[in-house]
């Protein structure tokens, strides 16, 4: 079982080979709009998996899901050459879900700093529904030195 950190350094290689050898290798036209985003690789060393993003609508991706599972063996053949194991690993393609989640999360934050404006704009024009400060009491609760009797305290220091 290889290390963690070579399986990462393999992972990165397949990627850019076969990133390179859709451009080069693969002649369908359907690969050209695919951007190959990341491959993980196993422990192991014997299983990659690659992950692309397309540019494109759903036909798109379906069209290009085919391309890549037609192109495998080639791709595979590709990363054979161009890497030093002793076991070429085999390739799976997953469309890669990141774009949309983005595009899903900025949705999101727009919303939220939609109605963060609209709470700001109503707490602009705001009042307060009582006094401004209720816990300001009136002078004449207030005590004191002066009204407090200093023998009290002088026959308490006494005792």
């Amino acid at each position: 079982m290889a290390d963690p950190a070579r399986a990462a350094k393999l992972a990165q290689r397949i990627k850019v080979v076969v990133a390179e050898a859709l451009g080069r290798r693969v002649k369908d036209p359907r690969v050209e709009s695919i951007t190959v985003t990341d491959a993980r690789v196993t422990n192991d060393l014997q299983h990659a998996t690659i992950y692309y993003t397309v540019f494109g609508d759903e036909v798109a991706h379906s069209d290009a899901a085919k391309a890549l599972e037609k192109a495998k063996g080639v791709l595979r053949q590709e990363v054979g050459r161009n890497i030093t194991v002793r076991l070429t690993p085999t390739l799976e393609f997953v469309a890669d879900q990141i774009p949309v989640n983005a595009s899903n999360l900025e949705e999101l934050l727009r919303e939220a700093k939609r109605r963060d404006a609209e709470v700001a704009a109503l707490a602009a024009g705001a009042k307060h529904a009582g006094d401004a400060d209720p816990y300001k009491g009136d002078d004449s609760d207030d005590i004191d030195e002066d009204d407090v009797d200093d023998e009290e305290f002088d026959e308490d220091a006494t005792r």
